[in-house]
């Protein structure tokens, strides 16, 4: 039995360390990191959007405390476009004096032809701090054009100065309007976390060699 006990903990520490190199987040929490591969949310449920008449504005945080709850392809997805941005995004943190900064996958939709956005005006409000982006880095080209043709869609990773707070309450804020929906978010990751932490253990039952169980 402590041997079995022994051959969970090491798989479950192994997958965690695994998650946190590949994504710039969750860092001094390994150990309390959800397994990848057992998720089953999409992106719709953890991301945060505001609308205007002009613009629909899509975040999602890129932390693994949430991206890990992901369905699998959701989370190779994500962990993939920081991959691909990993030079860049280490490049501002550095011009901005930051070793581990928070990151969030922010995309602007168009409503309408010559539609008009300010990436940079974007903010996050927790316990009545504000933080405003240290930095974007464009995923798409046009980004930077500002000015999106119908139905058009651009996306960028913000930089913040520290960890989002996925385990709190926070607010988003653009051109004038706010949401509050990650608070009503929390019992929908709560319960994906209980449930992977069901499955992960099962799955660890299944693939501990039979010797091993003796």
């Amino acid at each position: 039995m402590k041997r079995v006990l022994l051959g969970v903990c090491v798989w479950w520490c192994v997958a965690a360390v695994t998650v946190v190199e590949g994504q710039d987040a969750g860092r001094g929490a390994a150990g309390q990191l959800p397994p990848p591969g057992y998720g089953t949310l999409t992106q719709n449920d953890v991301s945060l959007r505001i609308r205007t008449p002009d613009i629909e504005m899509r975040f999602i945080p890129l932390d693994a405390r949430v991206t890990t709850l992901m369905a699998k392809d959701s989370w190779e997805s994500l962990r993939s476009l920081v991959d691909s941005r990993r030079a860049s995004i280490d490049s501002v943190a550095r011009a901005s004096g930051i070793s581990h900064p928070g990151l969030a996958l922010v995309t602007f939709f168009s409503q309408r032809a010559n539609a008009r956005f300010d990436p940079q005006t974007l903010t996050l409000v927790t316990r009545n701090r504000v933080f405003q982006p240290l930095g974007i880095v464009p995923f798409t080209p046009r980004f930077t054009s500002q000015q999106l043709n119908v139905r058009e869609q651009v996306s960028g990773i913000y930089l913040f100065e520290e960890d989002l707070p996925v385990n709190d309450s926070f607010t988003i804020s653009y051109a004038g309007l706010s949401s509050e929906d990650w608070q009503r978010r929390q019992p929908v990751l709560d319960r994906e976390r209980a449930r992977i932490a069901s499955r992960a253990r099962i799955g660890a039952r299944d693939t501990t060699p039979a010797d091993t169980a003796r």
